[in-house]
């Protein structure tokens, strides 16, 4: 990534002995500059991110987007491609590399790949066990794919079935736009012994010459970023800010809520398991954490269980380690 400063101020401040002499139609001339200073630009910080289609393509450079939505859309315009055609993006990585799904941060140094469209595929899935062995996260802009499978799960045992796989429709009805925790659920609720089809959208494949990007030789965890450098926060709903990266805390209770959601509800969502960390960390008690989620993520329908165990989580990472 690249830091500039841009230039902010009213009007556009000069840049030359000829350039103060000129005016605008039907302005009136400028107070003398003897009586009055022109006022000094604002600076902010101006940031670059570049990037790549995972399967190759030349380096872009995005810039000016506050949310996943307008970063895929950014990334369409640089590559003259359709933002729908985006599957998901990984960070310093082209290989479909579940640990480095980009999330809801990016650090200032982050290389994006994103892997678009590649073959669709129908597979038949018979339910011969309540749980299929899937686990499902979302890009944050309408497509849910799968995230992890579970060793000698039903899903395993289907060659066809792939990590990365995004899930266009179940029984040819369409499931995009739909979030992770609803296609779960639908997944969840289909009865066993009963055949069903699920339409899948596999990631171009990328060339294996194109070499693994990083910052530096050590393998981040998943959603970790480096610590002591500022990440751009990507958020669901406002604007995205420039924040210092989370903490050894943060990072360890989010692990533990993100597991917490695989285990009661078949997802894993880095963003949302950062945001419940984040209201827990400001409230005094269990009740007002309740009260909170209901609040702020109530179309979720977390059980009473898993709230009260990731208050649990929280409370056990922020505890300072016994001697």
């Amino acid at each position: 990534m690249e830091n500039g400063v841009a230039q902010e101020a009213q009007g556009s401040p000069a840049s030359s002995e000829e350039g103060r002499g000129a005016l605008e139609p039907g302005k009136p001339s400028p107070p003398s500059a003897k009586t009055t200073a022109a006022p000094l630009p604002r600076l902010r910080p101006r940031l670059f991110f570049h990037t790549q289609l995972a399967h190759g393509s030349p380096t872009c450079k995005i810039e000016g987007f506050t949310n996943v939505k307008e970063l895929y859309g950014k990334i369409a315009e640089a590559f003259g491609i359709s933002a729908t055609e985006i599957l998901f993006c990984t960070l310093n990585t082209h290989k479909v590399d579940m640990q480095k799904l980009l999330g809801g941060q990016i650090g200032l140094e982050d290389f994006i790949f994103a892997h678009v469209r590649g073959e669709t595929k129908e597979v038949e899935v018979t339910k011969t066990e309540d749980a299929l062995g899937l686990t499902i996260t979302d890009n944050g802009a309408g497509y849910a794919f799968i995230k992890r499978i579970k060793e000698g799960s039903i899903i395993n045992r289907i060659p066809a079935v792939c990590v990365g796989d995004s899930i266009e429709a179940i029984n040819e009805q369409t499931i995009v736009g739909c979030r992770h925790y609803e296609v779960a659920k639908m997944l969840r609720d289909m009865p066993r012994a009963q055949p069903f089809t699920l339409r899948l959208v596999q990631p171009k494949r990328a060339f294996d010459m194109i070499s693994q990007r990083t910052k530096t030789n050590k393998t981040p965890s998943e959603g970790k970023v480096a610590s002591g450098r500022e990440t751009l926060r990507l958020r669901a709903k406002g604007s995205a800010t420039l924040e210092e990266a989370p903490s050894e805390f943060e990072e360890e209770a989010a692990r533990r809520v993100d597991d917490l959601l695989e285990s009661y509800m078949g997802i894993r969502d880095a963003e949302l398991a950062s945001t419940m960390v984040e209201m827990a960390k400001e409230l005094e008690s269990p009740e007002a954490f309740t009260r909170g989620l209901d609040l702020l993520l109530g179309e979720f329908a977390f059980p009473e269980e898993f709230v009260a165990e990731v208050w649990t989580a929280v409370c056990e990472a922020k505890a300072p380690p016994k001697p």
